[in-house]
C-alpha cells in the first residue's frame, strides 16, 4: 500500500516518457564530419587513386572489361583510353562513377579525390 502511494501510474509513464524522450534526442544516426577534398594538395594516383580502383573496382575491371583498372595498368588504361579529359566533370571515369551501379561502389570522398586528380591533370604520381 505504502509503494502504491508513493508511485502513481501517471507519474510513471511520464517519468518513463521523459527518460525515453532524453535518450533518444542523445542519439544521432551521422555524427561524423563530412570529409573534403582540399583542391590545393595534390592528389596522388599511386597513394590514393589506384587504392580506390583496387578496393572497389578490380572485380569486374580485371584485364577483360575496360578500362583495366588493375595496378600497373590502370594509368595507361585510363589516359590512353580517353576515361580522364578535361572539364573533369565530363570525363567519362567520373560521369561513370554517379551513373547506375557504379554509383554505389565508391563513397563521395572517393568521388571527390578522383574528380579533384582529373581536375589537377591526371598525374601518374
Amino acid at each position: 500500500m505504502k509503494l502504491k502511494a508513493l508511485i502513481s501510474l501517471p507519474s510513471l509513464i511520464k517519468v518513463l516518457f521523459l527518460s525515453g524522450a532524453v535518450f533518444m534526442a542523445s542519439c544521432e544516426k551521422y555524427a561524423y564530419l563530412i570529409e573534403t577534398v582540399n583542391p590545393d594538395e595534390p592528389v596522388l594516383f599511386q597513394t590514393q587513386i589506384q587504392p580506390i580502383f583496387t578496393n572497389n573496382c578490380i572485380t569486374c575491371h580485371k584485364g577483360a572489361r575496360n578500362p583495366d583498372l588493375r595496378e600497373g595498368n590502370s594509368y595507361a588504361s585510363l589516359t590512353e583510353g580517353g576515361y580522364v579529359t578535361q572539364p573533369a566533370e565530363s570525363s567519362k571515369l567520373y560521369k561513370k562513377l554517379l551513373e547506375g551501379s557504379h554509383a554505389s561502389f565508391t563513397i563521395d570522398i572517393e568521388k571527390q579525390l578522383i574528380l579533384t586528380w582529373i581536375k589537377q591533370g591526371a598525374q601518374d604520381n
